[in-house]
Protein backbone atom coordinates (compact mmCIF):
# COMPACT_ATOMS: atom_id res chain seq x y z
CA UNK A 1 0.00 0.00 0.00
CA UNK A 2 1.13 3.76 -1.20
CA UNK A 3 1.89 6.08 1.96
CA UNK A 4 -0.50 8.93 1.43
CA UNK A 5 -0.37 12.18 0.64
CA UNK A 6 1.56 14.74 2.30
CA UNK A 7 1.42 18.40 1.91
CA UNK A 8 3.70 18.70 -1.46
CA UNK A 9 6.40 21.23 -2.03
CA UNK A 10 4.37 22.70 -5.46
CA UNK A 11 1.65 24.40 -2.72
CA UNK A 12 4.75 26.79 -2.21
CA UNK A 13 5.89 27.22 -5.83
CA UNK A 14 4.64 30.17 -8.06
CA UNK A 15 3.95 30.23 -11.69
CA UNK A 16 5.25 33.57 -13.44
CA UNK A 17 5.25 32.86 -16.94
CA UNK A 18 8.20 31.74 -19.06
CA UNK A 19 10.68 33.36 -22.14
CA UNK A 20 8.43 31.02 -24.18
CA UNK A 21 5.07 31.77 -22.99
CA UNK A 22 3.29 34.90 -22.87
CA UNK A 23 0.86 34.21 -20.00
CA UNK A 24 -1.34 37.21 -19.21
CA UNK A 25 -1.57 38.19 -15.21
CA UNK A 26 -4.91 36.79 -15.07
CA UNK A 27 -4.00 33.28 -16.28
CA UNK A 28 -0.87 33.18 -14.13
CA UNK A 29 -2.93 34.27 -11.17
CA UNK A 30 -5.52 31.07 -12.14
CA UNK A 31 -2.45 29.01 -12.01
CA UNK A 32 -1.28 29.96 -8.70
CA UNK A 33 -4.70 30.46 -7.32
CA UNK A 34 -4.85 26.22 -7.91
CA UNK A 35 -1.72 25.72 -6.69
CA UNK A 36 -2.66 27.31 -3.35
CA UNK A 37 -6.63 25.65 -3.21
CA UNK A 38 -5.28 22.75 -4.54
CA UNK A 39 -7.40 22.19 -6.93
CA UNK A 40 -7.41 21.02 -10.21
CA UNK A 41 -7.14 23.70 -12.62
CA UNK A 42 -9.89 23.90 -15.94
CA UNK A 43 -8.62 25.79 -18.56
CA UNK A 44 -11.01 26.92 -21.43
CA UNK A 45 -10.81 28.78 -24.93
CA UNK A 46 -10.96 28.38 -28.09
CA UNK A 47 -8.40 26.33 -29.92
CA UNK A 48 -5.03 27.18 -30.39
CA UNK A 49 -4.95 29.78 -27.65
CA UNK A 50 -2.16 27.52 -25.91
CA UNK A 51 -4.06 25.89 -23.07
CA UNK A 52 -2.22 22.56 -23.72
CA UNK A 53 1.14 24.49 -24.02
CA UNK A 54 0.38 25.84 -20.33
CA UNK A 55 0.62 22.91 -18.80
CA UNK A 56 4.14 21.91 -20.89
CA UNK A 57 5.08 25.59 -19.67
CA UNK A 58 4.10 25.23 -15.83
CA UNK A 59 5.92 22.45 -15.63
CA UNK A 60 8.89 23.40 -16.97
CA UNK A 61 8.82 26.53 -14.88
CA UNK A 62 8.43 25.00 -11.52
CA UNK A 63 10.46 22.23 -12.48
CA UNK A 64 8.25 19.46 -11.98
CA UNK A 65 7.59 16.12 -14.00
CA UNK A 66 4.67 16.36 -16.63
CA UNK A 67 2.48 13.51 -17.49
CA UNK A 68 -0.28 13.95 -20.26
CA UNK A 69 -4.20 12.42 -20.60
CA UNK A 70 -5.14 12.91 -24.33
CA UNK A 71 -8.76 12.37 -24.19
CA UNK A 72 -10.34 10.95 -27.30
CA UNK A 73 -14.48 10.48 -27.67
CA UNK A 74 -13.80 6.54 -26.63
CA UNK A 75 -11.87 7.81 -23.47
CA UNK A 76 -13.19 6.28 -20.09
CA UNK A 77 -12.27 7.15 -16.69
CA UNK A 78 -10.92 3.73 -15.49
CA UNK A 79 -8.15 3.76 -18.36
CA UNK A 80 -6.84 6.67 -16.00
CA UNK A 81 -6.57 4.73 -13.42
CA UNK A 82 -5.44 0.82 -14.44
CA UNK A 83 -6.73 -1.43 -16.40
CA UNK A 84 -6.69 -5.15 -16.09
CA UNK A 85 -5.91 -7.16 -19.19
CA UNK A 86 -7.88 -10.25 -18.87
CA UNK A 87 -7.17 -11.61 -22.53
CA UNK A 88 -3.38 -11.82 -21.77
CA UNK A 89 -3.85 -13.80 -18.87
CA UNK A 90 -6.15 -16.02 -20.21
CA UNK A 91 -3.74 -16.72 -23.19
CA UNK A 92 -1.00 -17.24 -20.72
CA UNK A 93 -2.62 -20.02 -18.84
CA UNK A 94 -3.18 -21.56 -21.74
CA UNK A 95 0.28 -21.52 -22.17
CA UNK A 96 1.10 -22.63 -19.07
CA UNK A 97 3.09 -19.61 -18.38
CA UNK A 98 3.48 -18.86 -14.57
CA UNK A 99 3.06 -15.32 -14.81
CA UNK A 100 -0.63 -15.70 -14.54
CA UNK A 101 -0.17 -16.47 -10.56
CA UNK A 102 0.48 -13.18 -9.97
CA UNK A 103 -2.13 -10.87 -11.02
CA UNK A 104 -0.49 -7.90 -11.07
CA UNK A 105 1.20 -8.55 -14.07
CA UNK A 106 -1.96 -8.23 -16.22
CA UNK A 107 -2.64 -4.08 -14.33
CA UNK A 108 -1.58 -1.80 -16.72
CA UNK A 109 -0.91 1.61 -14.56
CA UNK A 110 -3.17 5.05 -15.80
CA UNK A 111 -1.54 7.81 -16.22
CA UNK A 112 -3.56 8.93 -12.75
CA UNK A 113 -1.67 5.99 -11.06
CA UNK A 114 1.40 7.18 -12.27
CA UNK A 115 0.84 10.56 -10.76
CA UNK A 116 -0.24 8.97 -7.66
CA UNK A 117 3.01 6.91 -6.97
CA UNK A 118 5.35 9.40 -8.63
CA UNK A 119 8.44 10.02 -5.66
CA UNK A 120 8.02 13.97 -6.36
CA UNK A 121 4.93 16.07 -7.44
CA UNK A 122 4.19 16.27 -11.05
CA UNK A 123 1.66 18.62 -13.47
CA UNK A 124 -0.79 16.04 -14.76
CA UNK A 125 -2.81 17.13 -17.83
CA UNK A 126 -5.99 16.37 -19.06
CA UNK A 127 -6.42 17.31 -22.33
CA UNK A 128 -9.59 18.12 -23.68
CA UNK A 129 -11.92 16.78 -20.95
CA UNK A 130 -15.20 17.83 -23.30
CA UNK A 131 -14.22 15.13 -25.66
CA UNK A 132 -15.12 12.28 -24.12
CA UNK A 133 -18.93 10.90 -22.69
CA UNK A 134 -20.85 13.32 -20.29
CA UNK A 135 -19.89 10.97 -17.91
CA UNK A 136 -16.67 10.98 -17.77
CA UNK A 137 -15.99 13.92 -15.74
CA UNK A 138 -17.97 12.90 -12.84
CA UNK A 139 -16.55 9.22 -12.89
CA UNK A 140 -12.87 11.39 -12.25
CA UNK A 141 -14.32 13.05 -9.12
CA UNK A 142 -14.11 10.96 -6.46
CA UNK A 143 -10.43 9.78 -7.15
CA UNK A 144 -9.18 13.69 -8.09
CA UNK A 145 -11.18 14.92 -4.92
CA UNK A 146 -9.47 11.86 -2.32
CA UNK A 147 -6.07 11.31 -4.17
CA UNK A 148 -6.59 7.62 -4.01
CA UNK A 149 -8.85 4.17 -5.44
CA UNK A 150 -9.39 1.19 -5.15
CA UNK A 151 -8.21 -1.88 -6.97
CA UNK A 152 -10.46 -4.06 -6.75
CA UNK A 153 -8.04 -7.46 -8.79
CA UNK A 154 -5.73 -6.79 -6.25
CA UNK A 155 -7.07 -5.40 -3.17
CA UNK A 156 -5.47 -2.37 -2.49
CA UNK A 157 -5.83 0.99 -1.97
CA UNK A 158 -3.84 3.47 -3.87
CA UNK A 159 -2.91 6.48 -2.24
CA UNK A 160 -0.70 9.79 -4.10
CA UNK A 161 2.67 10.03 -2.37
CA UNK A 162 1.89 14.17 -3.39
CA UNK A 163 -1.08 15.92 -4.91
CA UNK A 164 -0.31 16.26 -8.89
CA UNK A 165 -1.19 19.48 -10.22
CA UNK A 166 -4.17 18.90 -12.28
CA UNK A 167 -4.12 20.87 -15.34
CA UNK A 168 -7.59 20.20 -16.82
CA UNK A 169 -8.39 21.49 -20.61
CA UNK A 170 -11.84 21.55 -22.40
CA UNK A 171 -13.20 23.73 -25.88
CA UNK A 172 -16.25 24.06 -24.93
CA UNK A 173 -17.81 21.54 -27.42
CA UNK A 174 -19.93 20.04 -24.40
CA UNK A 175 -21.22 21.27 -21.09
CA UNK A 176 -19.60 19.83 -17.82
CA UNK A 177 -21.34 18.53 -15.16
CA UNK A 178 -22.21 21.26 -12.28
CA UNK A 179 -20.13 18.96 -9.62
CA UNK A 180 -16.80 18.80 -11.25
CA UNK A 181 -16.80 22.22 -11.83
CA UNK A 182 -17.33 22.79 -8.57
CA UNK A 183 -14.18 21.26 -7.70
CA UNK A 184 -12.03 23.08 -10.23
CA UNK A 185 -10.73 26.84 -10.40
CA UNK A 186 -11.57 27.97 -13.99
CA UNK A 187 -10.06 30.38 -15.73
CA UNK A 188 -11.52 31.29 -19.57
CA UNK A 189 -8.01 32.30 -22.23
CA UNK A 190 -9.77 35.15 -24.03
CA UNK A 191 -8.57 35.52 -27.77
CA UNK A 192 -5.21 37.70 -27.21
CA UNK A 193 -5.82 41.60 -28.09
CA UNK A 194 -3.44 42.71 -30.56
CA UNK A 195 -0.84 43.84 -27.54
CA UNK A 196 -0.84 40.69 -26.72
CA UNK A 197 -0.41 39.25 -29.79
CA UNK A 198 2.16 41.04 -30.05
CA UNK A 199 4.41 39.94 -27.61
CA UNK A 200 3.30 36.35 -28.77
CA UNK A 201 4.59 36.25 -32.00
CA UNK A 202 7.96 38.40 -30.51
CA UNK A 203 8.33 35.34 -28.81
CA UNK A 204 8.37 33.08 -31.71
CA UNK A 205 9.77 35.63 -34.65
CA UNK A 206 11.88 37.95 -32.63
CA UNK A 207 13.13 39.43 -35.86
CA UNK A 208 9.89 39.82 -37.81
CA UNK A 209 10.13 43.77 -39.32
CA UNK A 210 7.83 45.54 -37.64
CA UNK A 211 5.86 46.91 -40.75
CA UNK A 212 5.07 43.43 -42.25
CA UNK A 213 3.72 42.37 -38.44
CA UNK A 214 1.64 45.49 -38.30
CA UNK A 215 -0.08 44.64 -41.60
CA UNK A 216 -0.78 40.78 -40.79
CA UNK A 217 -2.36 41.23 -37.49
CA UNK A 218 -4.35 43.93 -38.97
CA UNK A 219 -5.61 41.78 -41.81
CA UNK A 220 -5.60 38.58 -39.02
CA UNK A 221 -8.06 40.57 -37.04
CA UNK A 222 -10.03 41.76 -40.38
CA UNK A 223 -10.31 37.92 -41.16
CA UNK A 224 -10.99 36.94 -37.44
CA UNK A 225 -13.88 39.74 -37.08
CA UNK A 226 -15.78 38.52 -40.49
CA UNK A 227 -19.23 37.92 -39.32
CA UNK A 228 -20.35 34.05 -40.13
CA UNK A 229 -16.68 32.85 -40.20
CA UNK A 230 -17.23 28.64 -39.63
CA UNK A 231 -13.57 28.49 -38.15
CA UNK A 232 -11.93 31.63 -36.40
CA UNK A 233 -8.31 31.64 -37.78
CA UNK A 234 -6.44 30.84 -34.03
CA UNK A 235 -3.22 32.19 -32.49
CA UNK A 236 -1.31 28.99 -33.84
CA UNK A 237 -2.48 29.54 -37.19
CA UNK A 238 -0.82 32.99 -36.94
CA UNK A 239 2.21 32.07 -36.10
CA UNK A 240 2.18 29.44 -39.03
CA UNK A 241 1.18 31.98 -41.03
CA UNK A 242 3.78 34.46 -40.47
CA UNK A 243 6.91 31.38 -40.66
CA UNK A 244 5.22 31.10 -44.47
CA UNK A 245 5.35 35.06 -45.20
CA UNK A 246 8.90 35.28 -43.81
CA UNK A 247 10.24 31.80 -45.59
CA UNK A 248 8.61 33.43 -49.40
CA UNK A 249 10.07 36.74 -48.15
CA UNK A 250 5.80 38.10 -49.17
CA UNK A 251 6.48 41.70 -49.12
CA UNK A 252 4.37 43.66 -46.87
CA UNK A 253 2.67 45.41 -50.06
CA UNK A 254 1.09 42.57 -50.30
CA UNK A 255 -1.27 42.49 -47.08
CA UNK A 256 -2.85 45.48 -47.86
CA UNK A 257 -4.42 48.04 -50.93
CA UNK A 258 -3.62 51.62 -50.66
CA UNK A 259 -7.40 52.27 -50.93
CA UNK A 260 -6.97 50.08 -47.24
CA UNK A 261 -8.88 47.75 -48.80
CA UNK A 262 -9.55 44.11 -47.31
CA UNK A 263 -7.51 42.14 -49.30
CA UNK A 264 -7.37 37.96 -49.88
CA UNK A 265 -4.03 37.46 -48.05
CA UNK A 266 -1.02 35.55 -49.83
CA UNK A 267 -1.20 31.88 -48.01
CA UNK A 268 -4.67 32.52 -46.46
CA UNK A 269 -4.56 28.38 -46.83
CA UNK A 270 -2.60 28.84 -43.08
CA UNK A 271 -5.58 30.59 -41.68
CA UNK A 272 -9.18 29.61 -43.51
CA UNK A 273 -9.53 25.92 -43.12
CA UNK A 274 -12.54 25.45 -44.70
CA UNK A 275 -14.15 26.50 -48.73
CA UNK A 276 -17.66 27.99 -46.73
CA UNK A 277 -14.40 30.38 -44.93
CA UNK A 278 -12.86 31.25 -48.09
CA UNK A 279 -15.70 32.03 -49.95
CA UNK A 280 -17.37 33.76 -47.70
CA UNK A 281 -13.68 36.05 -47.74
CA UNK A 282 -13.44 36.21 -51.07
CA UNK A 283 -17.07 37.57 -51.80
CA UNK A 284 -16.36 40.30 -48.67
CA UNK A 285 -13.17 41.42 -50.74
CA UNK A 286 -15.44 41.51 -54.03
CA UNK A 287 -18.10 44.06 -52.17
CA UNK A 288 -15.23 46.26 -51.38
CA UNK A 289 -13.81 46.24 -54.43
CA UNK A 290 -17.45 47.57 -55.91
CA UNK A 291 -17.95 49.86 -53.21
CA UNK A 292 -15.15 52.13 -54.56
Amino acid sequence: MIKSATHSQHSQARFDGSKSYVATDDLKLAVNAAIVLQRPLLIKGEPGTGKTMLAEEVATALGMPLLQWHIKSTTKAQQGLYEYDAVSRLRDSQLGDEKVNDIRNYIIKGILWQAFEADEPTVLLIDEIDKADIEFPNDLLREIDRMEFYVYETRELIKAKHRPLVIITSNNEKELPDAFLRRCFFHYIAFPDAETMQRIVDVHHPKIKQDLLDAALKSFYQIRSLPGLKKKPSTSELIDWLKLLLAEDIPTEALYSQEDKVVVPPLHGALLKNEQDVHLFERLVMMNRNHR
